[in-house]
């Protein structure tokens, strides 16, 4: 199938639990709102025509900064990418965290299975809230981490560092000791740039 072919198709079976459709760059792209997440992903799975039985990847993103410019949406988004293996297509669904603060969606451990550690990694990293998942905590980071390194707010060397002290013969934590430096990148041109 076409990948406009398969939009329109998309469109026409979600109807309006879809706020979006989109395609670009021959990419299908389904945007909805957290309240008809679950509906939108169920659909996908179940439908007779659509079949994306198989949930390949599922990520948090965070575009406060998008494109090195102030965003005037909302902060916080789950992405996920999804594959029907009998019609050998693919889309993608972008739902919407409603509080920039508490980011928030329903988890689709029960639709999908392989979201559980996707899920799981995307709270760890980015502080998005599954609701309803089955054992959500961190996943990369250390039990006593705090903050979520995603985060385009989070500082780049963290807030605590970790090392082992010989003296008490244990890990410590202690304030993050590095100093911060500027890195300029070197720009190499050729001769023939822009002429």
């Amino acid at each position: 199938m076409h990948p406009k072919t398969l939009a329109q198709t998309v469109q026409t079976i979600l109807g309006d639990k879809a706020d979006k459709v989109i395609l670009a760059l021959d990419e299908v792209t389904v945007e909805c709102t957290p309240a008809r997440y679950l509906d939108v992903m169920t659909t996908l799975r179940d439908h007779e025509e659509l079949h994306f039985e198989s949930l390949v990847d599922l990520c948090g993103a965070d575009y406060s900064t998008y494109k090195n410019q102030e965003w005037q949406g909302k902060r916080f988004a789950v992405i996920s990418q999804l594959l029907s293996v009998k019609n050998n297509q693919r889309v993608r669904v972008r739902v919407w965290a409603d509080d920039d603060n508490l980011p928030l969606v329903e988890s689709v451990v029960g639709i999908y299975n392989s979201a559980d550690w996707y899920e799981r990694e995307a709270f760890d990293l980015y502080g998005i809230i599954f609701n309803n998942h089955p054992d959500l905590r961190r996943i990369l980071t250390d039990y006593g981490f705090v903050g979520h390194p995603f985060r385009k707010d989070f500082p780049i060397s963290g807030y605590v560092e970790m090392r082992y002290d010989e003296t008490e013969k244990r890990v410590i934590y202690q304030p993050v000791t590095i100093e911060p430096r500027e890195i300029t990148p070197r720009i190499v041109r050729e001769e023939t740039y822009g002429g």
